[in-house]
C-alpha cells in the first residue's frame, strides 16, 4: 500500500487529538443513520458515527418530547455546524436484521458503509437497527429494489433540486455555511416531475449522487421532506484529504457511483438527471456511450446566463452531451421541472415504443 498524502496524516492526527479530548470528558457518539439501498441478493447500509455530548435518552423518556427538541435546534442550526464535527472512527457497529447481527466499524470519515449478502429481506422499504456501544440506538431506512424493477432515477443535487450556484468558492460556501437552512430554494417543478415519474413506476429507486459532503445528509433530508422530493439515498463524498492528495475528484465519484448502480441493480434502466453547471452532460454522456442499455433518458436543466456565470465565470455552458455522438437516447432540456417533465413523458413513450 502506498504512503498515504500529509494531509492524510494530518487530518488523522488532529481527529484522533480531538477525539481523546472529548472522550475524557465523557463525551457519548450518536448514529446518523442514512437511506440505503439494495437489491433480493444485497443491501448498502449507510450512515455516520459522530462523537458528541448529548446524552443517552433516559428509558421511558417521552419520545415525542425529545424528537421535538432536537428537531427544533437542528432546525435552528446555520450548516456550518454540519462540518465542524468530529467523526468516531473505527467505532464499532452491529446491523441487525430480525435476530441476525452483522458487524462493522466506521472508516476515517466515521461512515458506515456495508454491503450485506443474503439478507433475506422482501422487496420494498425495511427499516434496519443500528447498534454502537456508546450510542442510542437508531434505525436506517433501506429500499428493496424488486428483481422485476426497470425503471429508476438518478439525480444530482446542487443546482438540480436546489439552488446552491456550486462551485463558486464563495457563493457556495455562503450558501452551505451561513445561510440558514429554511431559506434554501427548491428548483420548480422538480420534485413535481420525480413524484409523477415514480407513481408510475412502483416500488422504483431514485438515487440522489453529488459531490457534496457527508456533512450535509441531514440538513438536506430535510430539505427533501420539506420541499416535497421523494425519499432515496444519497451518494455523497468526503471533502477532506484522501490517501493520494488534498482533496477528491468529484467527477471521478460520479462515474463510480453509477457504475456501482448499475452493478448493483443490473435490470434497472435509469433516467439520469443533473444540470449544465458543471459537468453532468458529459458524465451522463460518457456513462451512456459505455451502457447503453442502462439509460432511459438524460434530463440536464439549463441554468440561466446568471446562474452559469456564478456557476463557473461564463454565462454559457461549457460541457455537453453531443461529445459523445455514439449515443442515440433521448435528452431532454429544460430550465425546470414543469417543462422538462412535458419533454420526459414524451421521451420515456418513445424509448418504451422503439424497445417493444
Amino acid at each position: 500500500m502506498p504512503r498515504p498524502h500529509a494531509a492524510a496524516l494530518f487530518e488523522d492526527a488532529w481527529n484522533r487529538q480531538a477525539a481523546g479530548l472529548m472522550r475524557r470528558r465523557d463525551w457519548g457518539t450518536r448514529v446518523l443513520a442514512f437511506t440505503g439501498y439494495g437489491s433480493t441478493d444485497r443491501v448498502r447500509v449507510l450512515g455516520r458515527v459522530l462523537i458528541t455530548r448529548r446524552p443517552y435518552k433516559p428509558a421511558g423518556a417521552d419520545a415525542r418530547a425529545t424528537w421535538l427538541e432536537l428537531r427544533t435546534a437542528e432546525n435552528e442550526r446555520r450548516g456550518w455546524r454540519f462540518f465542524f464535527t468530529t467523526p468516531a472512527v473505527g467505532e464499532p457497529v452491529t446491523v441487525m436484521i430480525g435476530d441476525r447481527e452483522y458487524r462493522t466499524r466506521t472508516d476515517r470519515s466515521g461512515i458506515i458503509d456495508l454491503t450485506i449478502v443474503e439478507h433475506g429481506l422482501e422487496p420494498g422499504w425495511h427499516d434496519l437497527r443500528l447498534l454502537s456501544p456508546r450510542a442510542a440506538e437508531t434505525t436506517a431506512a433501506v429500499l428493496v429494489v424488486d428483481p422485476e424493477q426497470t425503471f429508476g432515477i438518478v439525480s444530482d443535487i446542487d443546482d438540480t433540486i436546489i439552488t446552491t450556484t456550486m462551485p463558486r468558492p464563495m457563493i457556495a460556501a455562503y450558501n452551505t455555511f451561513f445561510r440558514h437552512e429554511g431559506t434554501r430554494r427548491a428548483v420548480p417543478g422538480m420534485a413535481t416531475m420525480y413524484r409523477e415519474l415514480l407513481e408510475q413506476h412502483p416500488g422504483a429507486p431514485i438515487v440522489y449522487v453529488s459531490t457534496g459532503a457527508w456533512n450535509a445528509v441531514p440538513p438536506l433530508m430535510r430539505f427533501l421532506r420539506r420541499a416535497g422530493y421523494p425519499v432515496g439515498p444519497m451518494l455523497m463524498t468526503d471533502w477532506g484529504p484522501t490517501n493520494t492528495g488534498w482533496f477528491r475528484s468529484g467527477q471521478d465519484h460520479k462515474r463510480a457511483c453509477l457504475h456501482r448502480l448499475a452493478r448493483e441493480l443490473p435490470q434497472v434502466r435509469w433516467v439520469l438527471v443533473g444540470d449544465d453547471g458543471q459537468h453532468d452532460p458529459s458524465i451522463y454522456g460518457e456513462f451512456a456511450e459505455q451502457l447503453p442499455e442502462k439509460v432511459r433518458a438524460i434530463g440536464i436543466r439549463l441554468l440561466s446566463a446568471t446562474e452559469q456565470l456564478l456557476s463557473h465565470f461564463t454565462p454559457i455552458a461549457t460541457d455537453a452531451y453531443e461529445q459523445h455522438v455514439g449515443v442515440e437516447l433521448p435528452v431532454c432540456r429544460a430550465a425546470d421541472g414543469y417543462l422538462m417533465l412535458d419533454q420526459m413523458r414524451e421521451a420515456l413513450v418513445s424509448t418504451h415504443q422503439r424497445d417493444a
